[in-house]
């Protein structure tokens, strides 16, 4: 696993005849399909992990011939589901319609470590290609075995394979018997993509008419025999001991089951309202220690600056255009569509089963395991498609608190978090300072680049543009409040600091700044993304004036591509109002044209969020601002005239489209701001109260 990886995963704790058994075995002759024993399917698929070229652990064809996929990843709203069943069903000729995938279920999936980093696309994507091309194959040398025949001449379409020179046909259930299939898929060739039927071309979301409909199910919608409800008692603020405690009334109450345990208290009721007032009725008291505020960050995550290197100081000398500026970048909150749920159930022989909503279900299971002392094979994770996580939903909070209570009242319970302990117990996006040291010469030439990343991490860290002297470094978390993954990463934070400090180099040296930025620019995938964004948004005939502006601002990160364009408006007030975004994006190759776009336009919105106005505020301990009417969030009247254009700049493989297209939006909005007003904006959110007079 990559550092970055592992930061992303850190946040602080909290036809034919029907054939009999015997003729089915002749019949496949040295093809290897065995029967699973009572509990190797689990087994196996405990072992099974990203890596592992067995057929049998990805891909099952029962004796009806209904085909099911098997992956730890997860869908929480990415519509990956989708694309997935896309990719096998364009190697077994089926309708995507026809395909069942099993995700998250740690007892019937292979080994994950979770659904994040835009892994999902490069990472998954190829094994089930294979696993669907070396099923296919495999058909057909059951099909040719069993009617000794040539598997030149044999077809598979809509789940049959035919030999038309015979007219015989099978189903795949009558060809596979429903056993095991056992095959390696590490050679299995699939469909290039010039001849794809299926994958490559627009799908919608599969399971879409439960959504709309509300016959789709989540997490917080899993019901249980004789379920009881959980309510956790929270400290008064982060850090707080448990002084004292009477429970004595929430004890009295009908069927109110109280938990304390150290410092953890919470009750379980028959519903909802009751377990809130047994909560309510409980008097307790905590100690808190003060704590920072807001204001106080960037002294503490900067309280000594990094010297500079000697090579890029030594090439800053010689440049007549240089800067030097720091960029401050706040904590913020992910706010799911769906808070933190889940149920939790103890079985008599001591096993425990949690349904929760996680982007880590193995990683929860392991949460799990440990707190409780359990066996692996005495914990069962079930991941329901969750209603969203933007990376805020890694550690298994939810599913540990219910399985606690559930132990204590010896009944399952639900466990599902209001939205102000979201904003308060859940982890945040890492707020961060960052520092860039930067010459060039009057031609625009760069010559030297310097950038510090002080706690909110290395994602997009380094910069593509073509500069002889550089140096960039991420320097260790020490925020006060618990942090953890966000979509993106520390990319839009990086983008945000060294785009916004190419477009001030470029002001300094009067160029413009595409021109700036092309002239320093080689790779040809960024240059690619850079000009269909410019020339889609009209950047030639773009000229500010009268509170109008314009900015540009591109990167690279998870080995995809992207370059934003956008025209703001300022009030003579502050006011922004974006106005226009246009956004090239090359992932390479594109498996859902739809699916692309959609997450496109989704991340354009979620990040103007970010970019503009939403910022965690707290002091002495505790949030500020820990409910939607006091945090400020992206509305439909924020919604600007967007356009997406989608570069396929690598024909050879498909990279992850759920976070690069969002981390340009914030410079080009910052560029934009300084060419309407004048005024320079260092920090994210850039006017969360209006674009101020002056800056610095």
């Amino acid at each position: 696993m990559s550092d970055e990886h592992r930061d992303e995963l850190r946040s602080q704790p909290l036809y034919a005849p029907r054939l009999g058994r015997r003729g089915f075995l002749q019949a496949a002759g040295g093809i290897a399909v065995l029967c699973t024993l009572p509990g190797e399917g689990q087994a196996q698929r405990g072992r099974g992990g990203p890596e592992s070229d067995d057929l049998s652990i990805w891909l099952h064809i029962d004796e009806q011939g209904a085909v099911t996929v098997y992956t730890g990843k997860v869908e929480l709203g990415q519509n990956i589901r989708t694309v997935l069943a896309q990719v096998v069903a364009e190697e077994l000729h089926l309708k995507p319609q026809a395909i069942t995938l099993v995700m998250g279920d740690t007892d019937r999936v292979p080994f994950d470590q979770g659904t994040f980093g835009s892994r999902t696309t490069p990472g998954m994507v190829p094994v089930l290609r294979r696993a669907g091309a070396a099923a296919r194959e495999l058909l057909f040398d059951l099909a040719a075995k069993l009617w000794a025949v040539d598997r030149a001449g044999l077809t598979l379409a809509d789940g049959v394979v035919e030999h038309k020179a015979s007219r015989r046909k099978a189903t795949l259930g009558q060809l596979t018997h429903g056993e095991k299939l056992v095959h390696s898929i590490a050679s299995a060739a699939t469909t290039p993509p010039e001849r794809w039927q299926v994958n490559g071309r627009p799908l919608r979301k599969l399971n879409g008419r439960e959504i709309v409909t509300g016959t789709h199910r989540y997490p917080s919608d899993i019901a249980r025999p004789g379920m009881l409800h959980g309510k956790v008692v929270r400290p008064a603020g982060f850090g707080s001991k448990l002084t004292s405690v009477d429970t004595a009334a929430a004890e009295a109450m009908p069927g109110v089951t109280v938990l304390h345990d150290g410092d953890f208290l919470a009750v379980a009721a028959p519903d909802e309202h009751l377990a809130q007032q047994a909560a309510a009725a409980i008097k307790v008291e905590w100690t808190a220690p003060a704590g920072p505020s807001d204001s106080d960050l960037p002294g503490l995550l900067r309280a000594k600056p990094a010297a500079p290197t000697q090579a890029v100081a030594d090439a800053l000398a010689t440049a007549e255009v240089k800067l030097e500026a720091s960029y401050t970048i706040a904590y913020i909150q992910h706010i799911p569509l769906e808070p933190r749920a889940a149920v939790a159930e103890w079985g008599a022989d001591g096993r425990l089963t949690v349904w929760t909503g996680t982007q880590r279900p193995f990683g929860v299971k392991q949460e799990l395991t440990q707190h409780f002392g359990l066996q692996e094979s005495q914990v069962h994770v079930l991941m329901p498609d969750l209603g969203s996580g933007y990376g805020g939903k890694h550690s298994g909070d939810a599913a540990l608190e219910a399985a606690r209570l559930a132990k204590a009242a010896g009944k399952p319970v639900k466990v599902i978090w209001t939205r102000e302990e979201e904003f308060t117990w859940a982890y945040f996006r890492p707020c961060g300072v960052i520092d860039v040291t930067a010459g060039a010469r009057p031609d625009g030439t760069l010559v030297a680049w310097e950038m510090h990343n002080y706690n909110s991490g290395g994602a997009g860290l380094d910069t593509a543009y073509d500069v002889a002297a550089k140096h960039v470094q991420q320097h260790g978390g020490g925020g006060p409040l618990r942090q953890g993954s966000y979509r993106g990463l520390a990319g839009p934070a990086n983008f945000f600091a060294r785009e916004t400090a190419m477009d001030e180099l470029a002001v300094a040296a009067a160029l413009d700044p595409l021109a700036f930025r092309l002239k320093n620019l080689t790779h040809p995938r960024l240059r690619g993304v850079l000009e269909a964004a410019a020339r889609k948004f009209g950047w030639e005939q773009a000229k500010a004036g009268g509170g109008r502006g314009f900015g540009i601002a591109c990167g690279t990160e998870k080995g995809s591509f992207v370059a934003t364009a956008a025209e703001v408006a300022v009030s003579d007030a502050g006011e922004v109002k974006v106005v226009r975004v246009v956004t090239a994006f090359d992932c390479g190759v594109v498996n859902n044209p739809d699916a692309v776009l959609n997450q496109c336009e989704g991340m354009i919105s979620m990040a103007s969020g970010g970019a503009l106005f939403e910022h965690i505020r707290f002091a002495g301990g505790k949030i500020l601002n820990p409910r939607l009417s006091e945090y400020r969030v992206p509305r439909f009247s924020d919604w600007p005239e967007a356009e997406f254009v989608l570069v396929e700049g690598d024909h050879s493989a498909s990279a992850g489209a759920g976070e690069t297209p969002m981390m340009a939006l914030a410079p080009a909005l910052g560029n934009a701001i300084f060419r309407a007003t004048g005024t320079r904006l260092r920090s994210m959110p850039l006017a969360p109260e209006g674009v101020p007079s002056s800056a610095g």
